[in-house]
């Protein structure tokens, strides 16, 4: 996929168009990339964040990937999960999953991925972690009984759904009474109105929002001399890669600088 196929892609994905398509794109992208991006030592696929002034402690093996786990660090932090069981939806190479069954100590962390091959690439990456499970299966329709998990997490993962709406709706099923639901993603300013209301679910309470766009392009400075080492790798894939990974100058980089695109952090609570 070139540069300007991609930029069509994402204005598509602004418009709202085509949802079940997208959908099956974006499973098919991933899918591809789980085949073609093979290194044993990224398990992350987020933008990243980095909060100005704050620092949490991460394991020597786990310091490369900071800007990444930064994400996942505000999405959990300040929640009691010892002896919780955890959702990731959306948990594609299974970093946050193992960053989150590591460091908080969840009686047990399920990841949720569309995509086959991503969860194929984060069991293998992630095979060093107990009470961590892999899982394939679709948003729309989690595979899990009512009131199965006491935490959701969803990190830069909705943009590819057909329905949020009722995305949130199976969060709100899985959840026990009291449970979090914990959301981060970005979305072009335009499209906040209906962010609002896919989200506004009757059962899930709106605890807390903040505005990450800051913090997520500290974060994507932060790793650009990685990401732009990996991409160099692939000649024929390099423009598409650029854009994909949020690089200086990609369409997304330059929307969450100017304002058009803000990326969002939200926490809810099920009622019960």
């Amino acid at each position: 996929m070139s540069g300007g196929l991609f930029s069509h892609v994402l204005r598509a994905v602004e418009r709202g168009a085509f949802p079940r398509t997208r959908k099956w794109a974006w499973r098919g992208l991933y899918n591809m990339l789980s085949r073609v991006w093979r290194d044993d030592d990224w398990r992350f696929m987020n933008y990243g964040y980095v909060a100005e002034g704050e620092a949490f402690a991460l394991d020597p093996d786990e310091e490369p990937e900071r800007p990444f786990i930064g994400l996942y660090h505000q999405a959990v932090n300040g929640l009691d999960l010892e002896g919780r069981d955890v959702l990731e939806v959306g948990s594609g190479r299974g970093g946050g999953a193992r960053y989150i069954a590591r460091t908080f100590s969840p009686r047990s962390v399920t990841g949720l991925d569309y995509s086959p091959g991503t969860v194929r690439r984060a069991r293998a990456l992630c095979a060093d972690t107990p009470d961590l499970a892999f899982k394939v299966g679709d948003a729309e329709a989690l595979p899990f009984a009512d009131a199965s998990f006491d935490v959701v997490v969803n990190i830069e993962s909705s943009h590819c759904y057909a329905n949020v709406a009722g995305f949130a709706e199976e969060v709100a099923r899985v959840l026990r009474p009291g449970g979090i639901f914990t959301f981060a993603d970005m979305r072009g300013r335009s499209m906040l109105e209906a962010l609002d209301r896919d989200l506004s679910i009757p059962g899930l309470e709106l605890l807390q929002e903040r505005d990450l766009t800051e913090g997520v392009l500290a974060a994507l400075d932060a790793a650009e001399a990685r990401k732009q080492a990996r991409i160099a790798r692939n000649r024929l894939s390099r423009r598409f890669m650029k854009e994909f990974a949020g690089t200086r100058g990609s369409l997304l980089y330059k929307g969450l600088q100017s304002g058009s695109v803000v990326y969002l952090a939200r926490r809810y609570r099920k009622g019960g």
